[in-house]
């Protein structure tokens, strides 16, 4: 767009939602009555992208009084996270080695407590379809994911696809709500024990990084279940873990970095409307020394007019 009178411009931003993400700051009009406005949206420059959650922004407008009174109400819970932080700091006894066979669980599905720290999401909360999900304890006394999954797309004319349920763990946080990381260095394969539906699930392993270019930088792994009532361990190497950025794989690959793990999740898209339901024992980490393999996937130097990057 070169140049165009801005009440044509202001016009077409009101009418066009698929464009809510453009900057809202217009250049000065000079005596012709025209301006230059540079459009600039993560959608469709990709130049820089303002939220984490790729244009969902679901934070709630707080103010800075119910700001503090929450943080007054936080304060003896972190200044006990900091005490345990400074005795795990004297302590200093790291985990060295991993022991070849032997599972460390990160999260064992064994009370209701645990289900605190993960969110489940769907396509409705976004009024972008009609899937529905719960994470609850089920009658076993572990974790159920469960819901329904509707593929129907809704006719407003900016929506294409639609149909998904995911759960997705909380950012891990050191105390007084500092960002942390996961560091699984000493491992190579993730451990699960489940009793499936017969679906295929999507294992999701997120790195974000500093910088919005990697916000959405995604490890994805296409988990089978059997239909039956017995419970499978599902053992998959970090190795056969894809690349993906938005829902798109990547061209360039890399392998995934162990110490940068923020969130663990699984979702439910396999484009079959119905219901749905896994249940979850515990998620789990091992090494494996047979397991020697570091990425199963092409990490070849290419030419920059094949691969932009």
């Amino acid at each position: 767009m070169a140049l165009c009178k801005t009440s044509i411009f202001i016009n077409i931003i009101r009418n066009n939602r698929h464009y809510s993400t453009l900057c809202k700051s217009l250049t000065n009009i000079n005596s012709l009555n025209y301006s230059k406005p540079i459009l600039i949206t993560s959608q469709r420059w990709l130049f820089h992208e303002s939220f984490r959650k790729g244009g969902y922004d679901t934070e709630k407008k707080v103010s800075n009084l119910e700001h503090l009174k929450s943080g007054f109400k936080e304060l003896k819970q972190e200044l006990k996270l900091f005490g345990q932080e400074v005795k795990e700091l004297i302590i200093t006894d790291p985990l060295l080695i991993a022991r070849p066979g032997e599972t460390d669980l990160i999260w064992c599905f064994n009370e209701p407590g645990v289900l605190d720290k993960f969110v489940t999401t769907s396509d409705s909360d976004h009024n972008e379809g009609f899937s529905k999900c719960s994470l609850e304890m089920s009658s076993a006394g572990r974790a159920r994911f469960h819901g329904y999954l509707d593929v129907r797309v809704p006719k407003d004319g900016r929506i294409k696809k639609a149909g998904y349920c995911a759960m997705r763990s909380k950012r891990t946080r050191k105390s007084f709500k500092r960002p942390a990381t996961f560091d699984w260095n000493l491992y190579n394969t993730l451990v699960l024990k489940i009793r499936g539906d017969g679906r295929s699930y999507l294992l999701n392993i997120s790195c974000e990084g500093y910088y919005d270019i990697t916000w959405n930088d995604i490890y994805h792994y296409v988990l089978y279940t059997r239909g039956g009532p017995y419970w499978q361990i599902a053992k998959i190497p970090f190795s056969k873990f894809v690349l993906g950025s938005k829902g798109r794989l990547q061209d360039k690959q890399n392998r995934m970095r162990f110490d940068k793990v923020t969130h663990f999740g699984i979702s439910c898209g396999d484009k079959i409307n119905g219901r749905f339901d896994l249940e979850i024992e515990y998620v789990g980490l091992e090494f494996d020394p047979t397991h020697e393999e570091e990425f199963a996937y092409e990490m070849y130097k290419t030419d920059k007019y094949i691969v932009g990057v």
